[in-house]
Order: C-alpha cells, then structure tokens, then sequence
C-alpha cells in the first residue's frame, strides 16, 4: 500500500497500522514480552538469564564464586577435560600443526654464524696464549664468515625490513629476536676489533675480541635453542641436547677453519697453535657425534626423522664423515699435514650437514599428527 493511501485513512479506520512499540508503552517497556502479552521465543524473561555478565558489580554476580581459582578447582578441571595421555586407539583428526616452512636459507645462515662464533672462540683463545698473530687471523676470519650471515637471514625473512623490525625491539625471551640482536653485536664488534687491528690498536682489538667471544657464545647456540623452542616434537624433544650439540659444531668449525687459514698464511707445522687447534676440532666434533647419539637413543620413536628420508641421508653422512676425519686425526703422522687438511675438510663438511640435517628433520615430524597430540597431551597431564 502506497504512503498515499495511509495518508488518506481516517483515524477510526480498523484497516490503520499500529505504530505502538513491540516492547510495550514508551518509557514502560515489557520486559521478555511483546505488547499483546505473546512470550518472546528463546527468551528467558527473567533476570537470572544475564546474571553472570561481567558488566554489573561483583555484588550483583555469581559467576566467579569466592575461591574458586584460589582453592585450584578451575586449573584441576582444565587438566579433567583434557584427559590423561593419548591412547594408542584414539583417533587423531588432524593436521594438528602446521609444519615449519625454513628454506635453505636457514642452515647455511646457522652454519656460517656457527663458523664465526666459533672463530671467536679461537681468537680469544690465541690471545690469551700469546700468538697474537693468529689471534688477528683468527678476528679476521670471524668478521669473514659473518658477513655472508645478514643476506641469508634477509632472504629466508623475504624483506630487509623485517630485519630492522626485529631489532626495534628487544625480547629476552624470544630466541629468533635475540639471535637477530647477536648477529648485529657480534657484527659490530668483529668489525671494530678488526679495525684495531689494522691500525695498530692492539689491546683495544683483544679487549674487543674477548668481548665478542661472549656474543659468540650466544650465537653459536641460539640456532639450536631456537629450534628446541618450538613445538616440533623432533627439536622440542631434543631442547637439552640441542644448544650444546650447535656449539660443538661452531666450536670444531671455527678452529677447522682457523686452523687452515693459519696454515695457508705460513704457520708451520708442529706450531703450538696448529696442534691445539687441531685437538680442538677433534675434541669438539666428537663430542657432537657422541651428544648426537645419546640424543638420538633418548627420542625413541621420535628419532625416526633423524633417520629417514633426506635428513637420514644427511645424517647418516655427517656421521661418516666427523668418522673418517677422526680417523685421518689418527693417520696424520702417516698422511703428513695434508692427512690434517682434509680432516679439517670433513668436520666443515660434517658441520653443514648436521645444519641441514636437524632444519629437515622437523617438516616430518610436524607433519606426524599422532606424535603432536600424544606430546602435547603428556606436556598438558604433567602439568
């Protein structure tokens, strides 16, 4: 009917629609009920439907009682309805989690800043015995093995501002944040405890140099604690072996490094230097190769993502090869100092390796629905 025709009606016409509020009378509302007395469907009409809004004052309200958190009851009911640990005939609908998405980027980025921690490690080292020839050296190939670490880390983040971001704040507790931090101090102290040295600074280049060691340590193991912070069951399961297994390996690179750069500069063999760093690379990569192991035997079934497919590959040839270079190790005083280089070779190798080999051990694993819940749920029941 046109606008019109309602203007037209009469006042009395029975046929004239009804403009009074659904509610009720103006300023006189009905509560629940619309004005012919009809109940408003799904609608209590009463006030105990709103009862337990956080919007009125705790007086007027029964929905948190006096005691409850403080008596344990929520957190005891949180762990009832999660239950105990996953049975083996339960169905897990997944996927549960979304597995990590690191390109290649990451282990050479993490191999490459294990290498110049390390080659800290091997400065301060030199300095505090005196050489400080091949402490310099060793500063020098510190800053070296760095500078390839800044790229890398921007290609796998997609963007150089990502990078900066990261470093607008400061999160103790966030590993990828502090690891970003590291590699910008260690970065700029590399650069200035080379540039002490060049110009003739030299107890400015070792207190430097010293200093960076410090760094170097966070740097050569927040890669594994970084992986040991996430929910992959493969690197939450490994997080006591994780850090000291990466800084083995940034230990035993860096000196293998060290030890051949210092080699082709002119030191000669049966130096004091060249053969401790030799037993420190030795030292270290076994020591990776025996935490490797023990870790291994401690995942259980988890393991299976360190043995199978292309991180099983990878594996499987790390180990061969820190083996084979223990073995020249042993050999050396047969094969004489190229016997030497090419142990240092295969720890290098080795190294890279067991970078890749733990980045791709954890798709997989992510990628196993059953061991995600079964160790979320024993993580929740424990606690």
């Amino acid at each position: 009917m046109s606008d019109q025709a309602d203007r037209e009606r009469r006042p009395g016409d029975p046929a004239e629609r009804d403009m009074t509020p659904a509610l009720g009378s103006p300023g006189q509302p009905a509560f629940g009920r619309r004005q012919d007395g009809e109940t408003v469907a799904l609608h209590i009409g009463e006030w105990r439907d709103g009862a337990w809004s956080y919007l009125y004052d705790k007086a007027d309200t029964t929905y948190r009682a006096p005691g409850a958190v403080a008596d344990g009851n929520v957190p005891e009911a949180a762990r009832r309805a999660r239950g105990g640990p996953l049975a083996d005939e339960a169905v897990v609908q997944g996927p549960v989690m979304k597995p990590p998405v690191w390109t290649w980027e990451v282990p050479l980025y993490f191999w490459f800043g294990g290498l110049a921690a390390g080659s800290s490690f091997v400065a301060l080292a030199c300095d505090l015995a005196g050489d400080e020839r091949s402490a310099r050296i060793a500063r020098k190939v510190a800053l070296g093995a760095l500078v390839p670490s800044p790229p890398l880390l921007i290609m796998d983040l997609g963007r150089p501002l990502r990078f900066y971001n990261m470093l607008r704040v400061f999160k103790p507790r966030s590993p990828m944040n502090m690891g970003a931090w590291a590699l910008t101090v260690f970065g700029a102290l590399a650069g200035t405890s080379v540039a002490a040295d060049l110009v003739g600074l030299n107890r400015t280049a070792q207190v430097v140099g010293g200093l960076n060691a410090v760094v170097g340590g966070y740097l050569g193991s927040y890669a594994g604690v970084l992986l040991a912070s996430t929910a992959v069951p493969v690197w939450a399961r490994s997080r006591l072996f994780l850090g000291p297994i990466f800084v083995a390996t940034a230990t035993a690179n860096g000196a293998a490094t060290c030890r051949l750069v210092l080699a082709a500069t002119g030191l000669p063999v049966g130096h004091p230097t060249r053969i401790a760093l030799g037993h420190v690379e030795s030292g270290a990569m076994a020591v990776e190769l025996l935490l490797s192991q023990v870790n291994e035997r401690s995942l259980g079934p988890l393991s299976d993502g360190l043995e199978e497919g292309r991180s099983g590959t990878l594996f499987r040839a790390a180990k061969w090869s820190v083996r084979s270079g223990l073995a020249l190790r042993l050999a050396r005083r047969r094969g004489g100092p190229w016997a030497h280089h090419l142990a240092s070779g295969l720890y290098l190798a080795a190294g890279l390796m067991f970078r890749y080999a733990w980045v791709g051990a954890g798709p997989p694993s992510a990628k196993n629905d059953r061991v995600v819940a079964r160790m979320a749920r024993e993580h929740h029941h424990a606690g």
